[in-house]
């Protein structure tokens, strides 16, 4: 995708790498609209300049009512970072531990971005350059003990994308993977303290130096990252996940 002159709808981002990125993508010449669930947050997000709808991405109602609100009032939509996403520590040895939170995961990392594609991907094919960028994980390809459904989501988000991008290569329509390792936020407890993780303002940097210089690039992957995403072709999975597992709570 190009780095400037985009309408973008970034649900999931009044917080954390969603809304640092909404931040950047503005500053350099985008339309930006926010959406998420809490309507204090986003008065405070329009007040600072930035578009906003509300939308729940765990509900297929709240998505579809959304998608036709930020498609009447910005037509020239020609961006959806599916951002939205929930990670929770998870023990498997019992059923009643970690099935309902299990079950919230895949409704809000597979189900979410799976509605909010549908909700758009035909109107982004009527725009002569249009993307859809999901959001995977650096835990899609190493496993992090502690989070199993979320490591199960973002390798299905990454499966999907690559399935979506052959089945769109005959539309105008990109689909980008973002992949995060481990950063400074909120999204498990503790995270945005954790030294391990790589600070927001240093992730967002390098990701959209990566936009910028790579507008046709397919996985947007800071160099962080790589120590997960290439585990296996490198040959040292094993020692990936052993590192991955003994040093980090938070998977970095």
């Amino acid at each position: 995708m190009d780095i400037s002159g985009n309408t973008i709808f970034i649900p999931g981002a009044t917080s954390g790498i969603g809304l640092a990125l909404a931040r950047a993508l503005r500053e350099r010449g985008n339309t930006v609209i926010v959406g998420g669930r809490r309507s204090e947050l986003l008065e405070q997000l329009a007040a600072d300049g930035l578009e906003t709808v509300r939308i729940d991405t765990t509900d297929a109602d709240s998505i579809q009512t959304a998608a036709k609100d930020v498609l009447a009032r910005f037509p020239s939509l020609n961006v959806l970072i599916t951002m939205a996403g929930v990670m929770r520590v998870e023990d498997w040895h019992r059923a009643d531990s970690f099935l309902e939170s299990a079950e919230g995961i895949v409704t809000t990392n597979v189900l979410g971005p799976i509605r909010l594609i549908a909700a758009f991907v035909e109107h982004f094919q009527t725009r002569p350059d249009a993307t859809i960028m999901t959001v995977s994980s650096g835990l899609a390809f190493a496993p992090l003990k502690v989070t199993p459904s979320y490591n199960a989501s973002k390798a299905a988000i990454h499966m999907l994308s690559e399935s979506l991008r052959l089945q769109l290569a005959d539309t105008s329509v990109r689909v980008v993977e973002l992949e995060p390792p481990s950063v400074r936020t909120d999204l498990l407890p503790g995270q945005a303290e954790n030294d391990h993780a790589m600070p927001l303002d240093e992730y967002v940097a390098e990701v959209m130096s990566i936009i910028e210089t790579q507008p046709d690039v397919r996985e947007i992957q800071v160099e962080r990252v790589k120590f997960l995403r290439y585990g296996e072709a490198r040959g040292d999975y094993d020692q990936v996940v052993a590192a991955l597992n003994a040093s980090d709570p938070h998977g970095d």
